[in-house]
């Protein structure tokens, strides 16, 4: 192991998997596994034998929360890397890993690249997400355009579903508050609906707002 290489544990409950992490890093130059664990706890009982600077660890043991487990690991190390591991790639328990501090968010199954990717990635003091993660995350920002609404009718729904009022509307599209009032009374005409919540509302049943 040269100085510049990076030492990694693993924590994964099925144990089935271990052999094939330890396969995973005897292709590996750059990083070197110190450690593959079946819980927290037992990571933790090590920890300073084995001193890791990245952590790949479940999100969810049997009887255990790998989550929680941060905060341990952290207590030890402020500075380790930690990569949560996880079958689900539910946004809450995302949002509830990097809340926690994590360094990032792999679903399973996790193969040979996927591994030496997000350990690379962490080198670069990047944060690693699956594919399909940094695809939801990415459709969070980007608001839906439905052709029954005009590209005008669509920025002021994107306005009224962040609050704003019509004065408001009017100012960052910069026309008059009554062309606002046009085209409010057009979506509530297009959605069959009377009022602000009412379109709120119905545009959210459509996952829009």
């Amino acid at each position: 192991m040269t100085p510049n290489t990076l030492k990694t544990v693993v924590i994964d409950g099925d144990r089935s998997l271990h052999r094939t992490y330890r396969s995973f890093f005897e292709m590996y130059l750059e990083y070197d596994l110190v450690g593959v664990y079946s819980s927290v706890a037992e990571a933790v009982a090590d920890y300073n034998t084995v001193t890791p600077d990245v952590i790949f660890t479940e999100v969810s043991f049997s009887n255990e929360c790998g989550i929680e487990g941060i905060n341990q690991f952290r207590r030890l190390d402020p500075n380790v890397k930690i990569i949560m591991l996880s079958e689900k790639n539910d946004f809450e328990l995302v949002k509830t890993a990097f809340k926690n501090s994590a360094n990032g968010y792999l679903t399973k199954p996790v193969n040979e690249r996927t591994l030496y990717n997000a350990l690379d990635s962490i080198k670069s003091d990047g944060a690693p997400l699956s594919n399909d993660i940094a695809k939801k995350l990415i459709s969070m920002f980007q608001r839906k355009k439905y052709r029954v609404f005009s590209d005008r009718e669509n920025e002021v729904i994107e306005y009224l579903s962040q609050g704003a009022t019509y004065k408001t509307i009017a100012e960052k599209l910069f026309v008059t508050a009554s062309a606002i009032n046009f085209h409010i009374q057009n979506i509530y005409l297009k959605l069959d609906v009377n009022s602000k919540s009412e379109a709120l509302r119905k545009l959210r049943e459509l996952d829009y707002a």
